[in-house]
């Protein structure tokens, strides 16, 4: 690798306002295996998430990694980093803001729910817990062994998933904490340790192969395009998350985009970025959240035209999951905290909100009082008494 990689003012460096891949760098972002099958959208988010995480993608701290989607029917491009590179991300944001930063110790469960301060058995354990403690708030996540596994085709440990299966673990869990106390600065971005399970063999009844398009155009040289229009859903099967925003943005009520955001919740797509009419660039969870808000606000009267009187049915919806019916007055409380923390988790990148609440209070957001949401708006706003 040439000197001209590590030098700051090279022709490879990224400067923040930049807006596209410059020749030299698509050349080099090939040679490292993006192929042409890889989606202009995919190129325009990674070269965002570089900017905003400021690792070098050309200096191997993050990558864009393909693997074949059997939905999409082609491969599909994920960007991810070592626990290294999280590391860096972290004591940086910290130092930046002033703040603290440090670790409990980690802990391993062994089958029978049983924890320990240090991983002896030579079997692999059932799980592991990493705390991070940011500016003297406690973030904890628990990562399982069996969901992270890397796998050969027979089903046994592959490379070091089988040589140091307590230390990959404690690697996945390390990154959902880090991820759960830097959501803005860890966003869209996964560690090679949690995404090493995505290589494992599929049932041979779902490999497909890609079939090549005539005239496909290549997407290094051609500017991105609108993804055709479409309904979120063609027989069971989700579309990409660029139909979901294009199906969001016709919508014309907050019920209608909430049913797209369970859809594309479903789907996991909610943590892949989208062009959207007013906003050039944004992650698909974070679009529906504002969109949803957009069609909840009540519009300008029109002169000579008299406010309707609200009966019975409450507050308008603000939210995603105020856009339902509303409910009774008894739980107007827990909806207008459940409004905050959605605000509060779009504006801090959070696309994973009720995933993190959940394995945060045991149950999930729709379940959970008003005190419970309100202490995780003051965590992600920095509130926190």
């Amino acid at each position: 690798m040439s000197t001209e990689l590590t030098q700051a003012g090279g022709t490879l460096a990224i400067r923040p306002d930049q807006t596209n891949w410059t020749p030299d760098q698509q050349a080099v972002l090939q040679q490292s295996g993006i192929d042409n099958q890889v989606a202009p959208a995919e190129l325009s988010a990674f070269l965002h998430l570089c900017q905003r995480t400021r690792l070098d993608p050309f200096s191997r701290q993050i990558y864009l990694i393909g693997r074949f989607d059997g939905r999409q029917q082609r491969k599909v491009y994920t960007p991810q980093t070592s626990i290294d590179g999280y590391r860096v991300i972290a004591h940086r944001a910290a130092a930046e803001a002033g703040q603290a930063l440090g670790y409990e110790d980690t802990l391993w469960c062994d089958k029978s729910g049983q924890w320990r301060d240090v991983w002896l058995p030579d079997a692999p354990p059932a799980a592991a817990k990493v705390t991070i403690i940011r500016n003297g708030m406690r973030f904890s996540a628990v990562a399982r062994y069996s969901e992270y596994v890397q796998t050969k085709k027979g089903g046994d440990p592959s490379g070091l998933w089988g040589k140091m299966p307590a230390t990959m673990t404690a690697k996945c869990a390390e990154a959902l904490a880090l991820r759960m106390a830097f959501p803005h600065d860890l966003a869209g971005v996964y560690t090679a340790e949690e995404m090493a399970q995505a290589d494992n063999p599929a049932p041979a009844d779902e490999r497909h192969l890609r079939k090549v398009q005539p005239g496909e155009g290549d997407p290094w040289a051609n500017p991105p395009q609108p993804r055709p229009e479409g309904p979120a859903a063609v027989h069971g099967r989700s579309q990409p998350a660029q139909d979901f925003a294009t199906a969001a943005a016709r919508a014309a009520d907050p019920a209608a985009v909430k049913d797209i955001y369970k859809q594309a919740h479903a789907a996991g797509l909610l943590a892949e970025t989208v062009k959207t009419l007013d906003r050039e660039l944004l992650e698909l969870g974070a679009y529906l959240i504002a969109r949803g808000q957009e069609l909840a606000e009540p519009a300008p009267a029109d002169d000579g035209v008299v406010d309707a009187e609200v009966v019975e049915t409450g507050a308008t919806p603000h939210s995603m999951s105020d856009a339902v019916a509303a409910e009774p007055s008894v739980t107007t409380a827990a909806d207008a905290a459940e409004r905050d923390l959605r605000t509060a988790a779009a504006n801090a990148g959070l696309t994973n909100l009720d995933e993190e609440f959940e394995r945060s209070y045991g149950l999930p957001i729709s379940e959970a009082g008003a005190p419970q949401l309100r202490e995780m708006t003051a965590l992600l706003t920095g509130n926190a008494a």
